[in-house]
């Protein structure tokens, strides 16, 4: 990084953060992609802006754009005594301990990342188990018997969604034809819809006629590919069904909103694991999509998801098995 470009981020960093301190003033922190990313940093966002409405209390915010950011943003806000300081996103584990340890009196919440510290709750979801569940719907509504995947970033995370939507689809279909690709190695595999929707037009051109995108922003451009081949896609994270209604199957929603919203209310050291159990992933049914899922998808996914709870189906989990490969 240039001098020139450390004044910048200075400069950037102090002006969002220049009001004046607020005391027990929670504050959040976005990661690449910004927080209208339509997937991940907006369900972030919309747990924040669900807690000011009902509070009436403003927070702290910050868009990360520089990975250098991360540290700096995070302690500025421990500076003026935000709490809790939130996180979002896996890559702000290792700015987020650093801050925490400095600041032992504040309360800190990370979201996919696990930090064991006494004052920082390490929220983590079970992606794999919703997952599962879009899984199975690719599989039911596949005409050519042929199912896609999209990642983002290449990192253990996305390969765990990879891994249930893999098993959900097999566990309908014993041999189903599936095709993946990962959008990149680098945190810009976040937002790049381009070549999002590259990928998808490939994976439909080989047959494939569904595929889900675990993606950000990048799976913007996989749902217009999709859209425009006249194909159907699976969001993420957020209910992404009313981006093209008639195209979105269902999304695999990860309820990042309720994490940050009970993050604001009150940080609870320690690990919180969500899955379908605890409401932390679903898959979404709503006026969007409702015309796409039969009675029967919707009764065969319904009775996997009880029966996943109840622990008769075992979802394998990529970051703990390592399955899938």
């Amino acid at each position: 990084m240039t001098s020139h470009q450390r004044l910048t981020l200075a400069a950037g960093l102090a002006a969002a953060l220049a009001s004046p301190a607020v005391l027990a003033q929670p504050a959040v922190i976005f990661d690449m992609g910004g927080k209208f990313d339509k997937s991940f940093n907006q369900a972030a966002y919309d747990g924040a802006e669900r807690w000011k409405k009902e509070t009436g209390k403003p927070y702290l915010e910050f868009e990360i754009n520089n990975p250098a950011q991360r540290e700096q943003a995070k302690r500025r806000m421990a500076e003026r005594g935000a709490d809790p300081i939130v996180g979002i996103g896996f890559s702000q584990g290792s700015s987020l301990d650093k801050v925490a340890r400095d600041f032992p009196k504040l309360k800190f919440a990370i979201v996919d990342f696990v930090v064991p510290l006494p004052n920082v709750q390490s929220i983590v979801f079970k992606e794999h188990e919703g997952s599962f569940l879009v899984g199975m719907m690719a599989a039911m509504a596949s005409k050519t018997g042929k199912v896609g995947f999209v990642g983002g970033m290449d990192i253990p995370l996305i390969r765990k969604f990879q891994c249930g939507y893999e098993q959900g689809a097999k566990f309908v279909n014993p041999n189903i034809g599936l095709s993946a690709n990962m959008t990149g190695t680098t945190p810009s595999a976040w937002n790049d819809p381009a070549r999002g929707g590259e990928l998808a037009k490939s994976q439909f051109a080989s047959g494939v006629d569904v595929v889900f995108a675990a993606a950000g922003g990048t799976g913007v451009g996989v749902y217009q590919a999709a859209k425009d081949a006249g194909k159907l896609a699976i969001g993420v994270d957020s209910n992404q069904n009313h981006l093209h209604p008639g195209t979105m199957l269902t999304s695999m929603v990860k309820r990042v909103d309720v994490a940050v919203y009970n993050a604001f209310k009150g940080v609870q050291p320690g690990v919180s694991s969500l899955g379908l159990k605890e409401g932390g992933v679903d898959y979404a049914l709503d006026e969007h999509n409702a015309k796409l899922v039969t009675p029967e998808m919707k009764r065969r996914v319904d009775a996997a998801k009880a029966d996943i709870i109840a622990g008769k189906i075992k979802v394998i989990d990529y970051m703990a098995a390592n399955a899938c490969k």
